[in-house]
Order: C-alpha cells, then structure tokens, then sequence
C-alpha cells in the first residue's frame, strides 16, 4: 500500500477537520484563501486550530497565524510542526 503524500494527507486532514466541525461541505484546496473559504470569525478560527492540534496530534503556538494566506499556507505549517 502506497502511504498519502504528506501535503495531500494534510489537506486531506484540513478538509476532514472543516466537514466536521465547521460544516464546509465543500472541497477544499491549496490555492484558496484561508479566512474567507473556512468563513473564519474568532471562535471558528479557534475551533478550527484546537481540532487540527487534535487530529494531527501537533501544538500550534502564538504567533503561527503570521502568514497564514492560503489553505497552503496552512499545510505547510502543519507539515513544519511535523503532525503525524
């Protein structure tokens, strides 16, 4: 069995995480703008953080929003805080 790349496994987990808990039925990729896909306010974003720290069992820290343009964006900083 062929194991997921990782950028499409944290896509993948992105999208899972969105369905559930934020109800984004739709599908999700790595061009789209972040905030404004995901409908994030505060409280969504904040779901949306606690559940990926869960998912991917990873700590996401202050300061790891700078930057965070694209669901891209996104992958990568899952994938530099090494989620497995």
């Amino acid at each position: 069995m062929n194991a997921l790349p990782t950028t499409n496994r944290y896509l993948d987990g992105i999208s899972e995480v969105a369905r559930a808990h934020l109800g984004h039925d739709a599908p999700l990729t790595a061009d789209q703008p972040l905030v404004e896909t995901l409908r994030l306010d505060s409280v969504r974003m904040l779901t949306l953080v606690a559940e990926l720290e869960n998912h991917f069992a990873v700590c996401l820290e202050e300061g790891d929003e700078q930057g965070l343009i694209t669901v891209a964006d996104l992958v990568a900083l899952l994938e530099r805080r090494g989620g497995a």
